[in-house]
């Protein structure tokens, strides 16, 4: 039988009880000092029932926070990812012979984040130079699409001030949310590894920085494809990875992956059986478009809330290759406060085919 923990009200008045048992009075006053008493013992007593309530939540991996939940996943090799900063390659024009310095600050047009050089770099004789270069600050914010403009915040002698990116700049993460981190250590303790078994590399790949989802799949003798999200870092494209599909750089028997899929591949290179040839690849987005009508309370309030339900629904249901149900749909649209009734009209189970990931396509609101 559960403990019900007592409420102030009950505390306060057993106190007072017993404090009248105590002294052989009938009657505590509220005013009296035995009344008073009885009052701070009874808060003082809600206090302890609250931290043998924090006690227990965080003696348990399902509630444990901060601290605690670090501890319960470390203990089997789970720990959070911390902010990484975000690398590439950037192209600019120049008379031959002319250096751009190491440590060069480049600053991206459209926003004005800031990066730099990470070697000296020397105008060919095509008239361009590309060097590496890194975010000054780590974090999600740092990734940009190859061909995105980027302009010299310093004078270079022989340099052009304007330029793009030659490869995506990839690798910049926030740091995990922390439901994610518990996901991660609550996956593990269920399905712990099997040495490259399914599921293994899926795992493997949701460890990497930046990397929300993952799914594994043997589709010939020998391979393994992982497909992969990253739901905040790559928010500005719906979550898509950026790069070319492809293997790890040191894997000779295919050609190897760019941009975030690389970052993957080579994660998880050191990690599979030696024999394996993994292939990480980003999904192909497959819109699932409805139709929305009678809804009760017709806002555009209630229209945000439910595009953000049925947002987050995809993300949770949704896998490549896999199939989204219409009562997924009627209960994500359901929870939202504000809703009484809706109908979905023509909707039928919608299964993406292999390698195409169901995302929430448009929404026809009839009148």
């Amino acid at each position: 039988m559960a403990f019900e923990r007592p409420t102030l009200t009950a505390l306060l008045r057993q106190a007072r009880a017993d404090m009248a048992a105590a002294s052989g009075s009938t009657t505590i006053l509220r005013a009296s000092p035995l009344g008073i008493l009885a009052k701070v013992l009874a808060g003082l007593l809600q206090g302890l029932y609250g931290y043998l309530d924090w006690i227990a939540r965080e003696a348990n991996p399902l509630t444990a926070t901060g601290a605690r939940l670090v501890a319960w996943a470390a203990l089997v090799g789970i720990f959070r990812k911390d902010m990484e900063t975000a690398a590439g390659t950037a192209t600019f024009g120049g008379t031959p012979g002319a250096i751009l310095a190491e440590g060069s600050r480049i600053s991206r047009t459209a926003d004005g984040i800031a990066y730099r050089t990470t070697a000296l770099g020397t105008v060919g004789p095509g008239g361009s130079v590309t060097v590496p270069l890194l975010a000054e600050e780590p974090g999600a914010s740092g990734n940009a699409l190859a061909g995105a403009a980027v302009t010299l915040m310093g004078a270079a002698s022989g340099i052009l001030a304007t330029g793009a990116l030659a490869t995506a700049a990839a690798g910049g993460a926030d740091q995990e949310p922390e439901e994610d981190f518990r996901q991660r250590m609550l996956d593990r303790y269920r399905n712990p590894p099997k040495g490259g078994a399914a599921g293994d590399y899926a795992s493997w790949a949701r460890e990497v920085p930046g990397i929300t989802r993952a799914w594994d799949a043997s589709l010939a003798a020998g391979t393994v494809t992982v497909h992969i999200m990253l739901d905040d870092a790559r928010a500005d494209d719906a979550g898509f990875p950026q790069g070319s599909d492809g293997v790890a750089a040191s894997d000779p028997r295919a050609v190897a992956a760019t941009g975030d899929q690389l970052l993957v591949a080579d994660y998880i290179r050191s990690r599979q059986p030696v024999t394996a040839l993994v292939y990480v690849v980003a999904p192909i987005a497959h819109p699932v478009h409805l139709t929305i009508a009678d809804l009760s309370a017709d806002s555009t309030a209630i229209r945000a809330a439910i595009t953000a339900a049925l947002t987050g629904m995809f993300r949770r249901e949704g896998i490549p290759g896999g199939t989204i149900y219409p009562s997924a749909i009627a209960a994500a649209i359901d929870g939202v406060p504000g809703v009484e009734r809706f109908s979905l009209p023509g909707l039928v189970p919608v299964t993406a085919p292999t390698g195409r990931l169901p995302v929430l396509g448009l929404i026809t609101w009839p009148a």
